[in-house]
């Protein structure tokens, strides 16, 4: 028993260790059969590694670039160009630096002995790509105007394009034109571009990366004679192209050769490292961001680097940068302990640098620093959670191995699980490389069972048939009049092998893939229900018996008692359902992994299930007509006659895609609003004022119409839906949703919803903006004549001011926490005072109770006690610390949780800890700057800030300005007029632009 106990805890420190530790392991890529760009579909090698493979894979090299592109629904990994062979010699001990800085280009120093160095030689214009899915190599022998043997350039990827700039070669500096090649083309061609007037010029060492979607940047590198710290900008939208000098704002980067620069998902481009003037490893970061009106602006990013660096390489996933290898100068590379550091730029306490984490429990046969360090002028690139390092220098030696770094689950705040599924939609676990890789590191008992993911079977060689002639001025954009592109889209015709008409081999295989899958995630929601209702008890170690308020008892309710098993097995009307999707789709409405992809849907909309049981109505069927033609229109007809709250469900709750629509008009009518509301008020009128939650629990503060700070704090934090976590936590709500911002519909909508679907999980409590006299003048009012029409506006605003009034005033959580939207002010020392009142409320009715409830705020700080006037108006009060620890000590209660005023930090603590104030709205009325948060509140009863901060500017900037509404500045009259409080703590003060946390990420 001792021993089967030793083992399972032994599994278990593996499984957790497969959760916190990066995993990694070489990743030997097969050759695949598609050796060129054009032709048919070719199936993948199977074979072992052998000549094919050398021929395919690119070979020992440094000094190259690997760039991942996307077309078509696929993602490969390009590897272009750099120096395949190096010549031995003697010489001094600065391994190749200048004395003005610049670095010589083919010299590098041996990091074994700092008097050694060898010279590069053997440049390549060589192009090699990866499948990551199936992990095989191809090698592309493509024509046109191709760019010269060069190692030490820049590369980017322009939606399906490889752009190259500059480098080094056999013959001295690159040209300074640009070469692109568009590998969705019949025949890929490399062209040859031309920009017109002054620009970046010949140079190397430098870095190129594509911002927003748009703009390509040149930063920093040498011209040979000197290190150089301009920056050039290329905006890939308008012709003629032509270079432009970007003078950004804010602390400027010094000059330095052999940076690394990766732009993050939302537009954000960072800078990091390299080798200064002075020849001089650097440790620091900054960030580039373009304003609204066009400007750039650099920030510094917070602290320094752990280790000096140059000729490393970076990857962001998600909003964490990852920087592996490089030199620290002195003829010495980075050591193997030191190789690998993470700056997370995303929102929350983790934000900053951090070393890599050794674990002794993991148990794995390769460990990442090891794999990854010690090398430099390698390169890397993300794919999905993965990264993928090539090539590089040890001590002089280039290096050909391929390693593939897996991010801890625990660094993206998943589970293993999720992120299993994430990876079965991004890699064939078939293939003899991944079965190899997922063996390595432990991997394979948890992805047994997996199959190739949905159209991962296609070429390389995609045909799109675009016109090639069209590409012969080198052009960047698509060609203004391509062929016909030969694609059939998902489903095909009735007789395709794609038709729900029809059942083939291949179907067959994708409806066992897609059954193994759904089958996991019901075992995962099985798990996660057991843990939820059969966890720890609610009451934390220790704590004490405590006597709830006068005549303020616990509310039963169907969640309170265990039911009775019933007598009966029946089959539930609705069935859970993992959707298959495209993966890597472009389309910014594909959610990413499985695992966004589960959804609930009624049996009845199946058009196979019921075919045992007859179709009804099958002998009406018109000529020409199939039972499954008739289920999709009986499909269409269900859909379009489909509840208001779930219309909104489906068009809203896409946390990870949503985007503000070009189009201002709302997607609901006044009568599907009013439904709406009928539907919801019924929810509000069936609850008592004060509501009874059980842990664990979500905590919001005000949102005030910024739906995308909604989004947001779902897609990093959980969302409420079958997908996400609403099955084991509650969400509560504490009021002001509209006003202010330019999306109150849609967060008001939305809201409605979720208590509508999730009624006893989903808490809507009232703020002071939930009155008509107040969001009147503040945005709500405008905001729905603008998009509704002035009198299906007015009205529409009229019917949400009359669900106002009964929505609860308070939440009590496990007996210990009270949520509210103001305060308990001068009149409120019992909850039941809050439940007494009877509601339709508004502010004429409600008395001073439901003034103090919506209105009242903390005192200053601790130090002031008892009650004093609110800056906020005449007939106001803040409450002091000794209020608040009386109220808890009359009610049995540990604390309150408010809303009500911008934090600067999306959360503050009061009264000793006492009273939590929490904020969800970032950036408030567009001048606050100030962080969003919510507070979760876990099991053990332990509450956990959890944060978001503004959005850079450049991620709110669309790419056409002229039909993309300016959030900030929607209500600018509105706000200019009646401008909000200060946030609390920060009285006439705000945020410098240039702070780093201008730019912080999502």
């Amino acid at each position: 028993a001792r021993c089967i106990a030793r083992a399972i805890g032994e599994a278990r420190d593996a499984r957790d260790a497969r959760r916190d530790t990066m995993l990694a392991a070489p990743f030997d890529a097969t050759a695949s059969d598609a050796s060129g760009a054009g032709g048919a579909a070719a199936q993948r090698s199977r074979a072992s590694p052998g000549a094919a493979d050398a021929a395919a894979a690119p070979g020992a090299r440094c000094g190259h670039t690997m760039t991942a592109l996307r077309w078509n629904q696929k993602t490969k990994i390009v590897v272009f160009g750099g120096a395949t062979e190096l010549e031995g010699g003697h010489g001094g001990d600065d391994g190749g630096a200048r004395g003005d800085g610049a670095m010589s280009p083919n010299v590098v120093s041996n990091a074994k002995d700092g008097g050694a160095w060898v010279k590069l030689s053997g440049a390549t214009n060589a192009l090699h790509v990866l499948d990551p899915c199936e992990g095989s190599w191809s090698k592309l022998e493509c024509g046109g105007d191709v760019p010269s043997p060069r190692a030490a350039h820049g590369a980017a990827t322009v939606g399906g394009m490889l752009v190259v700039h500059g480098g080094i070669g056999p013959d001295g500096l690159a040209d300074e034109d640009l070469y692109v090649l568009d590998l969705a083309t019949r025949d890929p061609k490399w062209h040859r571009v031309h920009v017109r007037g002054e620009g970046p010029g010949k140079r190397y060492a430098h870095v190129l990366s594509f911002v927003a979607q748009r703009f390509l940047v040149v930063i920093g590198g040498t011209d040979g004679s000197k290190c150089v710290d301009d920056a050039w900008v290329l905006d890939t939208t308008t012709k003629p192209y032509e270079w432009s000098k970007c003078n950004p704002s804010g602390p400027i980067p010094s000059a330095r050769t052999y940076a690394s620069a990766s732009t993050r998902s939302d537009g954000l481009l960072l800078l990091c490292g390299g080798r200064g003037a002075d020849g001089f490893a650097l440790n620091d970061a900054y960030g580039l961001a373009r304003h609204r009106d066009g400007r750039w602006e650099w920030a510094e990013a917070p602290g320094k680097a752990p280790t000096r660096r140059y000729q490393h390489a970076t990857a962001f996933v998600d909003a964490r940068l990852h920087i592996t290898g490089g030199a620290s100068g002195g003829g010495q590379l980075v050591s193997s302990d030191a190789s690998m550091s993470m700056l997370d730029t995303s929102a929350g306490g983790g934000t900053g640098w951090r070393g890599p984490e050794a674990d002794s429990k993991s148990q794995l046969p390769f460990d990442a620093s090891t794999l990854v360090g010690r090398r430099c002028r390698h390169t890397s690139v993300s794919y999905g959670p993965f990264i993928f390092v090539y090539g590089g220098l040890r001590n002089g030696a280039l290096l050909d191995d391929l390693i593939v770094l897996e991010e801890a689950p625990r660094d993206s705040g998943t589970t293993r699980a999720e992120r299993t599924r994430e990876l079965s939609t991004l890699i064939d676990a078939t293939a003899p490389a991944w079965q190899k890789w997922l063996a390595d590191t432990g991997l394979s008992a948890e992805i047994l069972g997996m199959q190739s993911p949905r159209n991962t079977r296609d070429s390389f060689a995609i045909n799109t048939n675009r016109d090639d002639a069209a590409y012969s001025n080198g052009s960047f954009s698509s060609p203004a009049s391509p062929e016909v592109s030969v694609l059939r889209p998902l489903g095909g015709s009735p007789s395709s092998p794609d038709s729900p008409d029809s059942m083939n081999e291949a179907a067959e295989k994708e409806l066992r893939h897609a059954s193994a899958q759904e089958a996991a995630v019901a075992l995962e929601l099985v798990a996660r229900r057991k843990f939820s209702l059969g966890g720890s008890e609610s009451g934390s170690p220790g704590s004490s018996v405590h006597t709830p308020s006068p005549a303020f008892g616990r509310m039963s309710s169907p969640d309170s008692a265990r039911r009775t098993p019933m007598s009966e097995v029946r089959l539930h009307h609705r069935a859970v359902v993992v959707a298959a999707a495209p993966p890597d789709s472009d389309s910014k409405s594909t959610p990413r992994g499985v695992a966004s992809l589960v959804r609930q849907l009624s049996i009845d909309q199946f058009e196979n299930e019921a075919r045992r049981i007859g179709t009804p109505g099958a002998d009406m069927l018109t000529p020409g007509d199939t039972p499954a033609k008739a289920a999709r229109a009986r499909r269409a007809q269900e859909m379009a006659a489909q509840p208001v709250h779930r219309a909104v469900l489906a068009h809203l709750l896409h946390p990870h895609t949503w985007e503000p629509s070009s189009d201002r008009r709302f997607f609901l009518s006044a009568n599907a609003i009013n439904e709406l509301c009928d539907a919801a008020e019924g929810c509000f009128k069936r609850e008592r004022t004060v509501l009874q939650v059980n842990g664990p629990a979500k905590i919001f503060g005000d949102l005030h119409g910024q739906f995308g700070d909604l989004m947001r704090l779902f897609a990093e934090y959980g969302s409420p839906s079958t997908a996400g976590d609403i099955a084991y936590i509650d969400y509560v709500f504490l009021g002001d949703y509209v006003d202010r911002g330019a999306y109150s519909l849609e967060v008001m909508t939305l809201l409605l919803a979720l208590k509508i679907e999730h009624p006893n999980q989903v808490h809507l409590l009232r703020g002071n903006h939930e009155e008509s006299d107040i969001n009147a003048l503040f945005g709500f009012r405008m905001e729905c004549v603008e998009r509704l029409g002035e009198a299906a506006g007015d009205a529409v605003w009229r019917r949400f001011n009359a669900l106002f009034e009964w929505l609860p005033l308070a939440a009590v959580i496990e007996d210990r926490i009270c949520c509210m939207h103001g305060g308990i002010g001068r009149s409120l020392t019992h909850i039941s005072q809050i439940d007494a009142l009877e509601r339709p409320l508004n502010m004429e009715n409600g008395g001073v109770e439901l003034m103090d409830i919506l209105w009242s705020d903390p005192t200053e700080n601790d130090g002031i006690e008892g009650l004093r006037p609110n800056a906020r108006g005449p007939g106001l009060v803040t409450f002091g610390p000794d209020r608040v620890k009386s109220f808890c000590e009359t009610n049995g209660i540990q604390m309150i949780i408010r809303a009500h005023e911008c934090v600067m930090d999306g959360f503050e603590r009061f009264a000793q800890g006492q009273l939590l104030t929490v904020f969800s709205a970032t950036n408030y009325c567009g001048t606050a700057n100030n962080a969003g948060a919510i507070l979760v509140l876990g099991r053990d009863l332990t509450l956990y800030p959890k944060l978001i901060h503004p959005l850079p500017p450049l991620a709110m900037e669309s790419l056409s300005p002229s039909d993309r509404i300016d959030d900030n500045l929607w209500l600018q009259d509105v706000n200019r007029e009646r401008p909000p409080t200060p946030p609390r703590g920060r009285l006439g003060q705000t945020q410098p632009m240039g702070s780093y946390g201008l730019i912080n990420p999502t």
